[in-house]
């Protein structure tokens, strides 16, 4: 894994810039990881890329026919 302090973070286009509840993510050759937009060297969620796909899936998944 490469030290967090090096990896290049993303926010959501959909952030309005303005300080609300934003997470930004950056991802390596192995994983995906996750922090808090207003604490950016707080702790970091790391996950694995098949998580990451399945947890971004799940609104697919429960949206009704």
């Amino acid at each position: 894994m490469t030290g967090t302090g090096s990896l290049r973070w993303f926010k959501s286009t959909y952030s309005d810039g303005g300080g609300g509840n934003c997470v930004e993510v950056a991802h390596d050759m192995d994983s995906i990881h996750i922090r808090d937009s207003k604490n950016p060297a707080g702790p970091v969620l790391t996950v694995s890329g098949e998580a990451w796909a399945a947890f971004l899936a799940l609104p697919d998944a429960s949206a009704t026919p």
